[in-house]
C-alpha cells in the first residue's frame, strides 16, 4: 500500500502543479446512493480545475454532454462553483427539455437522482484525493494484498494497472473486496478507477460498486470562459 499512496501522491501533486484543465470522454458505471447499480453513461467533458497555475483554492468549471444512456443522451450540464449561486445549469434532452434551462443545487434530489456522488466531487483531482484517503486507512493492513501488473492496455496504451484486494470485510462504509486502478505513469495520471463489494455467496461474481474511466484524455486545452458558458453556438440551451 506504500508504494500505491506514493504513486497517488505523485499524481495529486503533478494535477496541482501542471493540469490548468483538460478534456476527457467519461464512462461511468455505479451504484446510486441506496447501492442501486445504475446504467452505464458515457459523458463528454471540459474541466477547469481549481487549481489553475498550481494555485489551489479556485473555483471549478464543467461542463458536461451525455451520449448514453438513450434516456440521457442530449442532456448538457454546465457548472461553475462561484458563479450562478453555485447552481447546476442543466438542458435536458427531447424537445420539452431544450426549451428552458433548469437551475439546480448540486445536492438537491433531482441533481442527485441515479448518482452515487454530487458534481462537486467530480474530476481527476477530486478522484485522487479520495484514492489518497482510502489508501492511508490500509497502510499497515495486513488484510489487504496489492498485485501490479504492468503493460495493462487502456486506449492503445500500455499502462499500470494495480489491484487492490482485501481478504476479508472491514466495517468502514465504503468497503471493497477488490479495488483496480490504471496509473499513466508516464504523464502521472490515474485514468481508471473501479471497485466491487463481497459477493453475497462464494463463488459468485463480485457486485460493482463504482466504475470511472477517463478516456481520449487531452491535457491543458485552449479551453476559456466560453467554454462554460451557455451562450456558446456550440451548446443547445436555449436563448
Amino acid at each position: 500500500m506504500e508504494d500505491v499512496l506514493k504513486l497517488a501522491e505523485e499524481s495529486l501533486q503533478h494535477l496541482i502543479d501542471n493540469v490548468d484543465g483538460y478534456t476527457t470522454r467519461m464512462i461511468k458505471h455505479e451504484q446510486d446512493r441506496n447501492g442501486v447499480l445504475q446504467e452505464p453513461s458515457e459523458m463528454f467533458m471540459k474541466i477547469r480545475t481549481r487549481h489553475v497555475g498550481g494555485e489551489p483554492g479556485q473555483g471549478l468549471r464543467a461542463y458536461l454532454r451525455f451520449e448514453t444512456p438513450e434516456s440521457a443522451k442530449g442532456r448538457e450540464v454546465i457548472w461553475i462553483e462561484d458563479q450562478n449561486d453555485g447552481q447546476l445549469l442543466v438542458r435536458e434532452a427531447g424537445f420539452i427539455g431544450s426549451m428552458m434551462t433548469a437551475k439546480l443545487d448540486p445536492t438537491n434530489f433531482l441533481a442527485m437522482r441515479g448518482q452515487r456522488y454530487p458534481i462537486t466531487e467530480l474530476g481527476l483531482t477530486n478522484l485522487v484525493r479520495k484514492l489518497i484517503e482510502r489508501g492511508s486507512r490500509d497502510i499497515d493492513n495486513p488484510d489487504v494484498r496489492v498485485t501490479r501488473t504492468e503493460g495493462h492496455d487502456f486506449d492503445g496504451k500500455s499502462l499500470t494497472l494495480l489491484q487492490i484486494q482485501r481478504s476479508k470485510p472491514t466495517d468502514q462504509p465504503d468497503d471493497f473486496s477488490l479495488a483496480e486502478v490504471v496509473i499513466d505513469e508516464e504523464q502521472k495520471l490515474i485514468v481508471s478507477f473501479r471497485s466491487f463489494g463481497w459477493p453475497e455467496s462464494e463463488g459468485e461474481t463480485p457486485p460493482l460498486i463504482e466504475s470511472y474511466e477517463y478516456h481520449d484524455l487531452v491535457i491543458n486545452p485552449a479551453l476559456t470562459d466560453l467554454d462554460f458558458d451557455p451562450t456558446n453556438p456550440d451548446y443547445t440551451f436555449p436563448e
